[in-house]
């Protein structure tokens, strides 16, 4: 097993389609978070707005965020959308470290009427850090058994995801935490917003959190914005 790994679920405040004040806040979560690996919820550098334009990894806006990864030695996963071919953009998880940010994954399962104005990704990803590979999942991703078995089968440590729920719907959060910890023995970590993310979304769930590879919850957040999960992996 590789170094113990500390980890952290994020569900900070925002602002729809405003990326230089959500890199802000992004940063100033990663700051306090003393954490290697902080992960943000789906959309969270735009809010779930679908027609907000896609983020270039280079965007200036986003050098703060940067910044903040570099001071804390910390890689973030963080929601934007991201442009794709033909005009179809994704939505995607970014990645950002001291040296600058990238596309890490672009979510394959699309609910609701983002298929009117995303494409799909086509394949599961896994990314490694200081020794653990994390396989990565965005919202609906986590609720389809064979997404989570497709990311398995690259050969992960953990499994993390940026998500949104609305709050009547916050069980689904632990639902498919155990799930996936339960059929693949590996330590989930689930980023949630909280709060009024734009779009339709007024009441997001929150309760980010951190669950064992035995499906107990380990650390969560409470409903609202600012709150934070923290927990180190493979103790």
């Amino acid at each position: 097993m590789p170094e113990p790994l500390t980890v952290a679920a994020a569900q900070p405040p925002c602002t729809p389609y405003d990326v230089a004040a959500n890199a802000l806040a992004h940063a100033a979560v990663i700051r306090s978070a003393a954490a290697r690996v902080v992960i943000f919820p789906e959309l969270s550098i735009t809010g779930y707005e679908l027609d907000a334009e896609p983020v270039d990894p280079g965007d200036p806006h986003l050098e703060p965020l940067v910044a903040a990864c570099a001071e804390a030695g910390s890689l973030a996963l963080f929601g934007a959308p991201a442009a794709g071919a033909a005009g179809r953009p994704h939505i995607a998880m970014l990645a950002a470290d001291g040296s600058g940010v990238s596309v890490a994954y672009r979510k394959m399962w699309l609910g609701g009427a983002e298929p009117e104005r995303f494409a799909p990704g086509e394949a599961p990803a896994t990314l490694e850090v200081a020794g653990w590979r994390l396989g990565l999942a965005i919202c609906k991703d986590t609720g389809v058994p064979e997404h989570a078995a497709a990311t398995a089968a690259l050969g992960i440590d953990a499994y993390v995801a940026g998500m949104l729920e609305a709050a009547a719907d916050a069980p689904v959060l632990d639902e498919r935490a155990r799930r996936v910890a339960a059929e693949h023995g590996v330590p989930v970590a689930i980023a949630s917003f909280a709060g009024s993310t734009g779009g339709e979304y007024d009441r997001a769930a929150g309760r980010s959190g951190i669950w064992g590879p035995d499906g107990a919850a380990i650390a969560r957040a409470g409903p609202e914005p600012g709150e934070l999960a923290r927990a180190t992996l493979g103790e």
